[in-house]
């Protein structure tokens, strides 16, 4: 055999505990309301984005939060989604949807430098094209070291990221209470309303609940850890959105909505309390941007890290640093942050947005499915519905993905339909290295804290069955490769 052993867990890698998480969680959704303020103009007013952050997070974050709970609890694994989708549809589908959200991840990461240097120097106009590229280059790499040291000091850095990255909004709240005409909430010019720019900025501010499943292998007791982390955090995501928001839009006149655009709430800050306010929130702004990078960067590091386990993709991406973090997927990702940061951020936004919402929805059906087949599989959080419920649950969430992308433009879609001809390409190419034996890759190692099948007996003929597909995927019995002698492993009939 030529699957190679997965060295011991170093021993600096500490658990992530229910605190660090939840900060991780909250920076992979939000970071703050920093982002939000096209909404009000794409929304024509006060009144759209304000619906929005209180109907949304209903109909899209909490579902997506339900989801990611049970499946997080049931499959603590890195691999996350991938696995969940792998249980239910195979290694071919799993890959695919691995590929579209890691590569979304990359693009959503691409943001962060940038808008940090657009605060931090007061937009992109103020730098050169090449100034700016260097100091997105340096910054990447400034982050991505302390990626690299280890996710407990990623955890506890977002930790107060978040405090700092949301005090200045207290200071707003209270200066703004006085200034506040509740009127001004009720406020909407249906003539200057934009659904594509709406529907794409409420998308991007609340999707992302689902990243966080990829860290469930480096949480500490995931099964009661990560429901707590992810109901916590949406507590606080939607918090940090709507009392802003409510904060800033009934402070000032609803003439100004057109005004409201990306990095406007400096501008509130200042003519609410003053040039002192609109400093310290262009400085939570730039921090936030670096949480987020960290927590994007993570999430999608230690995927391809989980990918690796699972025998997805090349052993490399499963090596760990001294520090318990994987080097190979973290350089792999900051290597696609630099080459997507001369993208606009309303491309990369709508971008992002397209191929997260295919991801989606294949990770919307893998939960319904495994609700349907598998029943009994030990799900230490378990949302309290059937299966009925369970698929009436995931309509909403899937009738927004499906909007957003009938939104979308046709540039948007031919991007995505390439990205999708890369990830099949890539599958392929992967399985033949697997054949060829090229390439080092791992076998999935048999782990008892991840079988949840309540069944014991053989895996039926059905292709489709779920025990078998779970069986396969856990046991490391599945379609894989052996790599240096070119055998195939499948299952029983």
């Amino acid at each position: 055999m030529t699957g190679a052993t997965p060295s011991p867990a170093p021993p600096r890698r500490r658990p992530l505990t229910v605190l660090p998480l939840i900060a991780l969680i909250f920076y992979d959704v939000s970071g703050g309301p920093f982002g939000i303020e096209d909404s009000v103009r794409a929304g024509g007013g006060a009144l759209l984005p304000i619906l929005g952050f209180l109907i949304l997070p209903i109909l899209w974050s909490l579902p997506e939060a339900l989801v990611t709970a049970e499946l997080a609890s049931a499959f603590p694994t890195n691999a996350g989604y991938v696995a969940w989708v792998s249980a239910a549809f195979g290694p071919a589908a799993a890959f695919l949807v691995g590929f579209s959200k890691w590569a979304s991840g990359t693009l959503d990461n691409a943001l962060y430098p940038v808008l940090f240097l657009d605060y931090l120097y007061g937009g992109a106009a103020a730098l050169s094209p090449a100034a700016r590229s260097l100091a997105v280059v340096a910054l990447t790499a400034a982050l991505t070291y302390l990626n690299y040291r280890g996710l407990h000091l990623v955890g506890i850095s977002a930790l107060v990221l978040t405090a700092f990255s949301l005090s200045p909004f207290v200071a707003l709240v209270v200066i703004a209470v006085p200034k506040i005409r509740p009127a001004r909430w009720l406020a909407v010019d249906f003539a200057a309303v934009e659904l594509r720019g709406y529907f794409n900025s409420m998308f991007w501010n609340l999707n992302y609940w689902d990243k966080a499943s990829t860290l469930a292998g480096e949480v500490e007791d995931p099964k009661r850890t990560f429901p707590k982390a992810v109901f916590g955090a949406v507590g606080l995501v939607v918090g940090a959105y709507l009392i802003p928001l409510l904060a800033g839009t009934g402070a000032l006149p609803a003439e100004t909505a057109a005004e409201w655009k990306d990095g406007f709430f400096s501008e509130v800050g200042a003519r609410i309390g003053g040039g002192w306010l609109r400093i310290w929130i262009q400085a939570a702004a730039a921090m936030s941007n670096m949480g987020l990078f960290e927590a994007e960067m993570s999430s999608d590091s230690f995927q391809l890290l989980g990918m690796a386990e699972m025998g997805m993709i090349p052993a490399i991406f499963a090596a760990r640093s001294p520090h318990g973090t994987p080097t190979a997927s973290i350089l792999a990702s900051a290597t696609g942050v630099v080459i997507l940061s001369f993208m606009s951020f309303q491309e990369i936004v709508e971008f992002l947005n397209f191929l997260y919402g295919i991801g989606m929805l294949a990770v919307f059906a893998a939960f319904v499915k495994l609700r349907i087949k598998d029943p009994d599989l030990p799900r230490p959080y378990r949302i309290p519905v059937g299966a009925a419920g369970a698929a009436a649950m995931c309509v909403p969430p899937v009738a927004l993905i499906v909007t957003v992308m009938c939104l979308a433009s046709a540039r948007t879609i031919a991007v995505n339909a390439a990205v999708a001809v890369a990830g099949v390409a890539l599958y392929y190419g992967v399985e033949r290295m697997k054949v060829a034996g090229c390439v080092e890759f791992l076998a999935p190692v048999p782990n008892e804290s991840l079988h949840g099948s309540s069944s014991s007996t053989a895996a039926s003929d059905d292709d489709d069955d779920v025990e078998d597909v779970r069986a396969v995927l856990l046991a490391g019995a599945g379609e894989q490769h052996d790599a240096g002698e070119g055998v195939s492993v499948s299952k029983e009939n």
